[in-house]
């Protein structure tokens, strides 16, 4: 049976890490299973807290906050398993989740990444994630396949090939990341595991999802709230996504349209919703992608 790393990133959050461990523990009976947390912009040490919910577990600290991909790249540094499973820290697993990603993985050479059926943990009848459209990289634009319908099975027996995998749970083969590479720090928040599944498919591999296992989401339905965060890196991330993984020729086309259009009219929004102090972000936003390059690490905010 081969290995599997399973890492996750904790941001001040002790609790609910501790809560996936105790998934993990309850469903990992029989498999060779190496669980890495790394704890992120932490302020104080937790390992003895991880350990006493799942003893061996391995913890990584690091004082400064860098990112989810930051965060996820130093577990990889330390896994040793041959699949890696990436699980955002507010997830809880189900009991088929490692049998059905690796079997997938086993079964199809050409797959490189997958991700399970996402539900929400609060409202576990609705579906979060079954899929993604392809991007339409003139818009930067793309659906969720299921995205909010009711869970009826209808998801239960698909495996099949998909645009993007969900950062809040995804499966590799570790010696894939030898022509992949990392994901990119730059992206600091927001599109991160998007331009990692662009890096798989120029490798030659597929991305694909499976509705054969699931896995819930702690998220809440209504997570759309806008903040300055959320707004600065939503906009900075956008164009810097498709920079990194268009030609010069579409970037040109989608800046005219993001920058005329699609910025205004968030804008006009925010103005209009009372959200004023959010207009400098989608400014501040659009002006970093003028003055740094498509792998520059400068967040452009403070933290």
């Amino acid at each position: 049976m081969k290995s599997i790393s399973v890492i996750t990133v904790n941001f001040r959050q002790p609790d609910v890490t501790i809560a996936l461990l105790e998934s993990i523990k309850k469903y990992s009976s029989g498999y060779p299973i190496e669980l890495i947390v790394v704890d992120n912009g932490s302020e104080q040490d937790i390992q003895e807290i991880l350990q006493s919910a799942y003893p061996g577990v391995k913890y990584i600290r690091s004082k400064e906050n860098i990112g989810f991909a930051g965060g996820n790249n130093l577990g990889i540094g330390e896994a040793t398993g041959d699949y890696l499973l990436f699980l955002n820290n507010d997830t809880e697993i189900t009991e088929n989740l490692f049998d059905v990603l690796s079997a997938t993985l086993d079964d199809n050479p050409q797959v490189g990444m997958v991700s399970p059926l996402i539900l929400y943990f609060d409202q576990p009848e609705l579906i979060q994630y079954a899929g993604f459209t392809e991007m339409n990289y003139k818009t930067c634009r793309n659906r969720g396949i299921g995205s909010m319908e009711k869970n009826e099975g209808q998801f239960d027996q698909t495996n099949r090939e998909t645009a993007y995998c969900h950062g809040a749970a995804m499966m590799c083969r570790r010696t894939d990341l030898n022509s992949v590479g990392l994901m990119e720090e730059n992206f600091f928040l927001y599109y991160e595991e998007l331009d990692w599944c662009e890096k798989f498919r120029r490798a030659g591999k597929s991305i694909w999802f499976t509705g054969q296992t699931k896995i819930y989401h702690k998220e809440s339905v209504s997570v759309g709230r806008e903040s300055s965060i959320k707004t600065y890196f939503m906009t900075r991330n956008r164009l810097l996504f498709i920079r990194r993984n268009t030609s010069l020729f579409n970037t040109v086309i989608f800046s005219f349209y993001y920058v005329l259009l699609a910025c205004p009219k968030q804008i006009l929004k925010y103005t209009f919703s009372g959200r004023k102090d959010l207009v400098k972000w989608v400014l501040k936003g659009l002006a970093w992608n003028l003055v740094n390059g498509k792998k520059s690490r400068k967040l452009g905010y403070k933290l």
